[in-house]
């Protein structure tokens, strides 16, 4: 049986057709079909082709040899040649729907078929599918040696091409792959060379046309072209490689294109069926790195990881010998092992342990040491201790032992830390060799904490946790060393704890540790800071009388770099010793909080006399005269303070200058406060007067403005014959007590006086005259009378009353 046929022929001068013309055709091929087909059998020969060539240029022009999808799910394989007097004809093999081509051929194998015709026969002879099918020997030109040769020759082309023909053939969208060459044998060759490594579904529906013009006309999904028709390498409805020109730089990301390239360079296409009878998804690079491994050709990382992986999966997929194979094929020497080669390998260890001998396990297992050990990659886990059963593993460990127990103590023993996943990295296969590090162990320990302080994240590393489960005496040391050095770094150890859950649960006591995982839960709950501190203490499991430096870890937790208010000092120093305070450092935080509080804190005084009480050792010469400062107020609160207020407080402001402003604002405003209060003694207040301190006399004017002397004034009538009397006195004093009394006068008193009623006004001037005398009376009368300046304004509207 011979499948429908039809030949296409250029139309002849004079036959008043354009294009071509069907000149046999089989009965069996719809009208509709071949109207399709009419466009893609036409040919166009290259630019600037005479008309009139001999039969050697002739047979040199291109042949159009295509496969295609036609709407209605039918094929069409054809073969189109240039012919003398600038015509073509093609010859097509029509594929109805469902139709295989005889013999399960793919398309290409029928490049070189005997049975293409060049011109139309008298009658139909059967089709070339079927000839070549039920003949014997190779397709010519498409021999086995052939295509070996040919995939030599463009060897930095072919994974590219590989790549991108997977593509399109798994994505019907991708941009087809324009293939440009001079001979249109050679884009056959490459459509024989992808159909060989595609799934055969895949290779079956590839579609394909070795030769045109107009690579944008076509719905191929391989294109060839020559030179001169090839579209702009950055043209994105195109994949274009030239073979004609440079060769491409870079590498392919493809595991597969990579793999079926190496196979195809060592011509050993056979592979690729023996590694199809694997199991696998399609195109996946696992089955055909395992068969190229086996078969001694030389892989790139990516395809070696991809081998790996691969049987990791299927562990039970491959005999022992292939095993065996695949196993010494990864362990050979390589300078191009990478990180996630070494991983896979693990993977694959991890599924053969147990199952294989260590003779098959052991080299593998020897090779992801060493790389751990100088590859640099601290991600790498040490493999598990029984890859080295049995005789073969323990020569091999011994080896390992030979050979980098010396690298593997003197980097571990180096002063500088190498970071935690590397310490920890070390350590394990440290532990795994069997290496000594009883001496190293204690230094090694304390860089690891302050590695873990200064870089939280870096310990948050997948491998901590299983170091610390699989050897005891190094939790015990770390955690302790962490324990140690938490108080003076709470803050850091706080957020390692956070990030990372570090096992403190056993017998050793751990308080700081302790604290600090307590601490971010008792500071979410939105108590204050005294009662988190209450929490993070308890959390310790000790009294700070017994262990005074969990005060210190306690305080930086819950205020870190901030200084705690007065009121907050006060509760910690009252419900702890001064003893403790003193121990754990934490003193100066408190004496930070006296000094750092502001004017109105009432707390801040007495802080500073139980300070100065309970650290006078301490205290250098600065802090103690700013915490006599507050101490200074408290008493002149109180009244316990002894005469010479103003002496007192400008000697101490003179020891204390350089340590802040705020203690003394405290001890001005208490001197201004006792001024201002009716029954200070008229001593101290002329000193005061007479001082011709700046300071001191902006702190009482700034006290006579407060809110508590302006109702004060309002409700007592002697309160404000007291003001006027001593805010009128004193006129020579000095300029800075004269410009602050006048200011009092017309901003603070007068507005008080002229809102008072006329009673009011009778018993201030009352008090007055009993505070002074008459004169005193006489000069309230005369500051307290209206002005009788009316001013420009007044006088121009009285004129004008008049003269109306």
């Amino acid at each position: 049986m011979s499948l429908p046929q039809l030949h296409y022929t250029s139309a002849a001068a004079g036959d008043g057709e354009t294009g071509g013309r069907f000149t046999a055709a089989s009965a069996a091929i719809p009208g509709p079909v071949r109207a399709e087909a009419a466009p893609l059998l036409a040919y166009e020969a290259p630019a600037g082709t005479p008309e009139r060539l001999s039969d050697a240029r002739l047979r040199a022009l291109p042949v159009a040899f295509g496969y295609v999808a036609l709407s209605d799910g039918s094929h069409l394989l054809s073969r189109t040649v240039a012919t003398g007097a600038g015509g073509f004809h093609a010859h097509a093999v029509h594929l109805p729907p469902g139709t295989p081509i005889p013999g399960r051929m793919l398309p290409v194998a029928a490049w070189g078929a005997a049975g293409w015709l060049s011109v139309t026969p008298d009658r139909m002879p059967s089709d070339p599918l079927t000839s070549l099918s039920t003949a014997h020997g190779p397709s010519r030109g498409l021999t086995r040696e052939g295509l070996g040769d040919f995939a030599v020759s463009r060897s930095p082309w072919l994974a590219a091409v590989l790549s991108d023909l997977r593509r399109v053939s798994e994505d019907p969208s991708a941009p087809p792959v324009v293939l440009v060459e001079r001979q249109s044998a050679d884009v056959a060759r490459w459509v024989a060379l992808a159909v060989a490594v595609l799934p055969p579904e895949h290779a079956e529906r590839l579609t394909f046309t070795t030769y045109t013009r107009h690579p944008g006309r076509t719905a191929h999904q391989v294109i060839g072209v020559l030179p001169e028709d090839a579209p702009d390498a950055r043209d994105p409805r195109f994949r274009v490689h030239a073979a004609s020109g440079p060769r491409p730089s870079g590498t392919v990301d493809d595991a597969w294109a990579g793999t079926a390239a190496r196979i195809w360079r060592s011509r050993s296409p056979q592979l690729f069926q023996e590694a199809a009878d694997l199991p696998g998804e399609p195109f996946a690079a696992g089955p055909l790195a395992v068969t190229a491994l086996g078969a001694g050709i030389a892989l790139g990382s990516g395809e070696r990881a991809a081998a790996a992986d691969w049987a990791a999966e299927r562990p039970y997929a491959l005999d022992e010998k292939r095993t065996r194979q695949l196993t010494d094929a990864l362990t050979a020497p390589a300078d191009d092992r990478t990180a996630a080669e070494c991983a896979a390998a693990l993977r694959l260890l991890t599924a053969l342990d147990g199952r294989c001998p260590a003779a098959v396990t052991a080299p593998l297992a020897a090779l992801l040491v060493t790389e751990a050990v100088r590859g640099g990659d601290v991600t790498l886990e040490p493999p598990a201790r029984s890859a080295f059963d049995e005789p073969a593993g323990e020569r091999a460990l011994a080896a390992l032992v030979e050979e980098l127990g010396a690298e593997l103590l003197a980097e571990l023993a180096a002063g500088v830390s190498p970071g935690v996943a590397r310490t920890v990295q070390l350590l394990r296969i440290a532990r795994l060799l069997g290496v000594d590090l009883t001496e190293l162990l204690p230094g090694v320990v304390v860089r690891l904490a302050r590695a873990l302080l200064d870089d939280p994240e870096e310990g948050a590393c997948r491998a901590l946790p299983d170091l610390l489960d699989e050897q005891f005496d190094v939790r015990t040391a770390l955690l302790g060393e962490l324990d140690r050095i938490a108080p003076d770094h709470p803050a850091d150890t706080e957020r390692l704890l956070i990030r990372v859950s570090l096992p403190f649960t056993g017998t050793q006591t751990l308080p700081h540790l302790r604290m600090c995982a307590e601490a971010p839960g008792a500071k979410a709950r939105g108590a204050d800071r005294v009662e988190v501190l209450h929490t993070v203490l308890r959390a310790a499991g000790m009294s700070p009388f017994a262990e005074p430096m969990v005060l210190r870890t306690a305080v930086g937790l819950v205020w870190g770099e901030d200084t705690p208010t007065a009121g907050e000092a006060r509760s910690l120093l009252g419900e702890t010793t001064s003893d403790a305070h003193r121990t754990a450092g934490t003193w100066a935080r408190l004496v930070d909080a006296a000094l750092a509080a502001p004017l109105g804190d009432e707390d801040a005084p007495g802080l500073a006399h139980d300070l100065l009480r309970g650290f006078p050792q301490e205290l250098d010469g600065r802090a103690r005269a700013c915490l006599m400062l507050l101490d200074f107020a408290r008493d002149m609160r109180s009244g316990a303070v002894e005469p010479g207020w103003t002496d007192r407080v400008r000697t101490l402001r003179g020891r204390a200058e350089q340590a802040g402003p705020l203690a003394l604002e405290h001890a001005l405003g208490a001197l201004a406060e006792r001024l201002l209060a009716p029954g200070r003694p008229e001593e101290e207040l002329y000193t005061f007067v007479h001082s011709e301190d700046e300071a001191l006399i902006a702190a009482y004017g700034a006290a006579a403005r407060r809110d508590d002397v302006t109702a004060l004034l309002r409700e007592d009538p002697a309160y404000v014959a007291d003001c006027f009397t001593v805010w009128n006195a004193h006129p020579h004093a000095g300029t800075d007590w004269t410009r602050t009394r006048t200011a009092l006068l017309a901003e603070v008193l007068r507005p008080v006086v002229r809102a008072l009623s006329p009673d009011g006004l009778a018993a201030v001037e009352q008090a007055v005259e009993q505070e002074g005398s008459s004169r005193t009376l006489d000069a309230f009368r005369a500051w307290n009378r209206p002005s009788r300046s009316i001013g420009r304004l007044g006088r121009r509207i009285v004129g004008r009353v008049r003269r109306g």
